[in-house]
């Protein structure tokens, strides 16, 4: 079982049970769907501090007519109530930690709260899944690990100092992570993600992602703002890329492919001009010209992944392109979004 069709097949016919925490969250919520898909038991966790409750709303209503909805079962509760971790990992198969407060400025604004959640969440939840032999823990990590690394594409063995306290703390999730590996025999699997886009992505409030943001004011024509000279790039990944990725690292019989991380991207970069284009040509309304302003603290020029190191090891096979992730995505938020 190597290839992704291979995999999803073989779910189909053999029930697992996962964990997903942060199951409420934009990337979170997606595994949950496309596990029930699969007929798989998924145990979702989620405080509600960001993650929405519409997020699952929406999944189960997509899912009703599939007889695994009945195989979903919440918690609410942390990640830092380790005793609330224990029980949830009990008896579980997989675990895909996908909780964390998430945002650069964010973490900028209240390095303590982004701490304790991604540092003493992390530690609480892989600790859990060692003490009850979890077959596999599989993690979220984040390009902005790469710091000030100015090599282009990032490659997962070269980072430089991180820039935020953010990518601090996803670094240390990374050590920790190599750390159980080494000391405990405990081996784990961590992406990191770059630009992740799609749906059920929280358009609003002051640290929503560029994409959500700008799709809603598009179809609201509203006024788009672009951080910088608008030729910052990205390597903007669909959601659907990240849901396979996951799920590889789960599944992978190849012992080399453990205690490793993996970037979770396109090898591709799209300028944020190019961007506002893409969701242009995607909007049938006539958008008004970005404004321009200044660049965001914490943020870096350019970013690119090489991602043979996931395909070689895990079989990833990103199977749709920025164009199209954004004409899903925007087709998708059309029907949702209060006009």
């Amino acid at each position: 079982m190597h290839d992704y069709d291979s995999i999803c097949s073989h779910l189909e016919k053999n029930k697992y049970k996962w964990l997903i925490t942060g199951v409420a969250g934009f990337i979170g919520s997606n595994i949950l769907n496309k596990l029930l898909k699969l007929n798989q038991t998924v145990i979702g966790m989620d405080n509600f501090s960001t993650g929405k409750r519409k997020n699952l709303d929406d999944v189960l209503s997509a899912n009703e007519n599939n007889e695994s909805t009945n195989d979903f079962f919440l918690i609410e509760g942390d990640i830092l109530d380790y005793e609330l971790c224990q029980n949830a990992t009990n008896g579980v198969d997989f675990v895909l930690h996908q909780a964390a407060l998430g945002s650069i400025p964010r973490s900028i604004a209240n390095p303590i709260a982004t701490h304790n959640a991604n540092v003493n969440g992390f530690m609480n939840i892989i600790m859990a899944s060692k003490e009850n032999s979890v077959k596999r823990f599989v993690y979220a990590s984040s390009s902005s690990v790469y710091g000030d690394h100015p090599d282009l594409p990032k490659k997962e063995d070269k980072i430089g100092k991180p820039l935020n306290p953010y990518a601090i703390t996803k670094l240390i999730n990374e050590i920790y992570a190599h750390n159980f590996s080494q000391v405990y025999g405990y081996k784990s699997i961590g992406l990191r993600y770059f630009n992740v886009f799609g749906y059920r992505q929280d358009p609003n409030g002051a640290y929503a992602a560029v994409i959500p943001k700008w799709i809603n004011a598009s179809i609201k024509n509203e006024e788009i703002f672009i951080n910088g000279d608008g030729k910052t790039s990205r390597d903007f990944c669909f959601v659907d890329n990240a849901v396979q990725i996951n799920i590889l690292s789960a599944l992978t019989e190849n012992h080399e492919a453990l205690d490793q991380i993996y970037n979770v991207a396109l090898d591709n970069q799209t300028s944020l001009i190019e961007l506002y284009n893409l969701i242009r040509n995607n909007i049938n309304t006539g958008l008004k010209d970005p404004i321009y302003k200044d660049f965001r603290e914490g943020d870096i020029r350019h970013s690119r992944a090489d991602i043979s190191k996931a395909k070689l090891l895990l079989g990833y096979n990103p199977l749709v392109e920025v164009e199209e992730g954004i004409k899903k995505t925007t087709n998708w938020y059309f029907d949702r979004i209060e006009k």
